[in-house]
């Protein structure tokens, strides 16, 4: 069983590009915290997103948050914004918006290429020479 938990970025900016549809059909459940529903629809947050979270779709779990096992010193001193480095501390293979966009176009679901192009058009935080070495890589995986 594949299975994502989401952050509130993929989430947030996958809706903005149109792409949030993406997610039910690379992934067989996709869990998001409590506090990551709270961050989306947040009166900061973009309408879009706001309105989206509002219709939480059926194949978004949003899950209580979750407190760390006491045993396990290091998750439960964490506030929100570590949660990526320690997933990987422990293992779990993470990924982010660009990340999720390249699985999607190696599987023929979107123009890699055009889908950062309506990322671009979003307030999403990037480095043009990480896009293109994405793109790079992308399509010479394709030859």
């Amino acid at each position: 069983m594949r299975l994502v938990v989401a952050d509130a970025g993929p989430l947030h900016y996958l809706v903005l590009t149109g792409d949030i549809e993406l997610l039910p059909k690379l992934f067989e459940s996709v869990l998001a915290p409590q506090a990551v529903h709270d961050e989306l629809n947040d009166p900061a947050t973009p309408e879009e997103v706001r309105a989206w979270i509002a219709r939480t779709p059926g194949w978004l779990e949003i899950r209580p948050n979750l407190t760390p096992p006491q045993e396990n010193e290091s998750m439960r001193i964490l506030d929100a914004g570590e949660g990526v480095s320690a997933a990987r501390g422990e293992g779990l293979a993470v990924t982010g918006t660009l990340g999720i966009l390249d699985i999607a176009a190696r599987r023929g679901l979107i123009d890699l290429a055009d889908a950062f192009e309506r990322l671009k058009r979003t307030s999403f935080y990037y480095r043009q020479g990480l896009l293109d070495t994405i793109l790079d890589a992308h399509t010479k995986g394709k030859t």
